[in-house]
Protein backbone atom coordinates (compact mmCIF):
# COMPACT_ATOMS: atom_id res chain seq x y z
CA UNK A 1 0.00 0.00 0.00
CA UNK A 2 2.89 2.31 0.86
CA UNK A 3 4.40 1.75 -2.31
CA UNK A 4 1.56 2.69 -4.22
CA UNK A 5 0.81 5.66 -2.32
CA UNK A 6 4.72 6.64 -3.54
CA UNK A 7 4.17 5.78 -7.02
CA UNK A 8 0.99 7.63 -7.19
CA UNK A 9 2.50 11.21 -5.23
CA UNK A 10 5.90 10.65 -7.54
CA UNK A 11 3.56 10.22 -10.48
CA UNK A 12 2.10 13.64 -9.81
CA UNK A 13 4.93 15.04 -8.95
CA UNK A 14 5.94 13.97 -12.68
CA UNK A 15 2.71 15.26 -14.48
CA UNK A 16 2.95 18.46 -12.68
CA UNK A 17 7.13 18.80 -13.40
CA UNK A 18 6.28 18.12 -17.06
CA UNK A 19 4.06 21.19 -17.07
CA UNK A 20 6.30 22.97 -15.66
CA UNK A 21 9.51 21.79 -17.67
CA UNK A 22 11.38 24.87 -17.00
CA UNK A 23 13.09 22.96 -14.18
CA UNK A 24 14.79 19.96 -14.72
CA UNK A 25 15.88 19.25 -10.97
CA UNK A 26 11.98 18.81 -10.09
CA UNK A 27 11.97 17.25 -13.35
CA UNK A 28 14.35 14.54 -12.62
CA UNK A 29 13.38 13.98 -9.42
CA UNK A 30 10.22 13.24 -9.88
CA UNK A 31 11.69 10.64 -12.81
CA UNK A 32 13.48 9.31 -10.68
CA UNK A 33 11.70 8.77 -8.01
CA UNK A 34 8.77 6.66 -10.19
CA UNK A 35 11.69 4.70 -11.66
CA UNK A 36 12.70 3.95 -8.56
CA UNK A 37 9.58 3.03 -6.93
CA UNK A 38 9.27 0.54 -9.94
CA UNK A 39 12.38 -1.07 -9.61
CA UNK A 40 12.82 -0.80 -5.89
CA UNK A 41 9.51 -0.20 -4.03
CA UNK A 42 9.51 2.89 -1.46
CA UNK A 43 13.14 2.63 -1.13
CA UNK A 44 14.12 2.73 -4.97
CA UNK A 45 11.68 5.54 -4.94
CA UNK A 46 13.59 7.83 -2.24
CA UNK A 47 16.86 6.91 -3.95
CA UNK A 48 15.24 7.40 -7.40
CA UNK A 49 14.31 10.85 -6.24
CA UNK A 50 17.56 11.78 -4.83
CA UNK A 51 19.36 10.44 -8.07
CA UNK A 52 16.53 11.94 -10.81
CA UNK A 53 17.39 15.81 -9.20
CA UNK A 54 21.28 15.41 -9.03
CA UNK A 55 21.03 14.76 -12.79
CA UNK A 56 18.49 16.83 -13.60
CA UNK A 57 20.75 19.84 -12.18
CA UNK A 58 22.70 19.41 -15.55
CA UNK A 59 23.01 22.36 -17.23
CA UNK A 60 20.78 22.96 -19.79
CA UNK A 61 22.73 23.98 -23.65
CA UNK A 62 22.02 27.93 -24.74
CA UNK A 63 19.79 28.53 -27.31
CA UNK A 64 21.08 28.55 -31.02
CA UNK A 65 21.08 32.17 -31.47
CA UNK A 66 22.85 32.69 -28.36
CA UNK A 67 25.48 30.10 -29.84
CA UNK A 68 25.31 31.57 -33.20
CA UNK A 69 25.98 34.84 -31.73
CA UNK A 70 29.29 34.10 -29.45
CA UNK A 71 30.14 32.26 -32.38
CA UNK A 72 30.37 35.03 -34.78
CA UNK A 73 31.42 38.06 -32.13
CA UNK A 74 34.69 40.08 -32.15
CA UNK A 75 37.89 38.67 -30.46
CA UNK A 76 39.02 40.50 -27.79
CA UNK A 77 42.06 42.38 -29.06
CA UNK A 78 44.43 41.14 -26.41
CA UNK A 79 44.65 37.70 -25.95
CA UNK A 80 42.91 35.91 -22.41
CA UNK A 81 44.92 32.99 -21.13
CA UNK A 82 44.93 31.19 -18.03
CA UNK A 83 46.27 28.53 -16.27
CA UNK A 84 43.43 26.58 -15.21
CA UNK A 85 41.21 24.40 -17.51
CA UNK A 86 38.19 25.09 -18.65
CA UNK A 87 35.61 23.00 -18.05
CA UNK A 88 31.46 23.14 -18.41
CA UNK A 89 30.02 23.41 -14.76
CA UNK A 90 32.68 25.35 -12.93
CA UNK A 91 33.26 28.49 -13.00
CA UNK A 92 35.84 31.06 -14.88
CA UNK A 93 38.78 32.79 -12.83
CA UNK A 94 37.61 36.43 -11.40
CA UNK A 95 40.17 37.51 -13.92
CA UNK A 96 38.23 36.65 -17.14
CA UNK A 97 36.29 39.40 -18.31
CA UNK A 98 32.71 38.30 -19.36
CA UNK A 99 30.70 39.96 -21.98
CA UNK A 100 26.65 40.03 -21.80
CA UNK A 101 25.12 38.55 -24.72
CA UNK A 102 22.93 42.22 -25.92
CA UNK A 103 20.00 39.78 -26.60
CA UNK A 104 19.61 37.94 -24.11
CA UNK A 105 21.30 38.58 -20.64
CA UNK A 106 20.52 35.57 -19.05
CA UNK A 107 24.29 34.23 -20.86
CA UNK A 108 27.52 36.23 -21.53
CA UNK A 109 30.15 35.09 -22.95
CA UNK A 110 34.56 35.04 -23.30
CA UNK A 111 37.02 33.75 -25.18
CA UNK A 112 39.76 32.47 -22.71
CA UNK A 113 42.56 30.03 -23.69
CA UNK A 114 41.49 30.61 -27.82
CA UNK A 115 38.08 29.43 -26.53
CA UNK A 116 34.95 30.61 -27.10
CA UNK A 117 32.85 30.20 -23.62
CA UNK A 118 29.15 30.83 -22.95
CA UNK A 119 28.37 31.31 -19.09
CA UNK A 120 25.95 32.10 -16.38
CA UNK A 121 26.77 35.91 -15.99
CA UNK A 122 26.06 35.53 -11.89
CA UNK A 123 27.79 32.59 -11.05
CA UNK A 124 30.37 32.74 -13.98
CA UNK A 125 29.83 29.30 -14.69
CA UNK A 126 31.09 27.76 -17.69
CA UNK A 127 27.29 26.43 -19.60
CA UNK A 128 29.31 25.49 -23.25
CA UNK A 129 32.27 25.62 -24.57
CA UNK A 130 32.37 26.25 -28.55
CA UNK A 131 33.92 24.37 -30.69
Amino acid sequence: MLSRLIVSAAAVTLISGVAFAQSSTVNGAAGGAVTGAIVGGPVGAAVGGVAGAVVGTAIDPPPQKVVTYVREARAPSARVVVKEKIVVGQPLPETVVVTPIPDDPTYAYAVVNDQRVIVEPSSRKVIQVIK
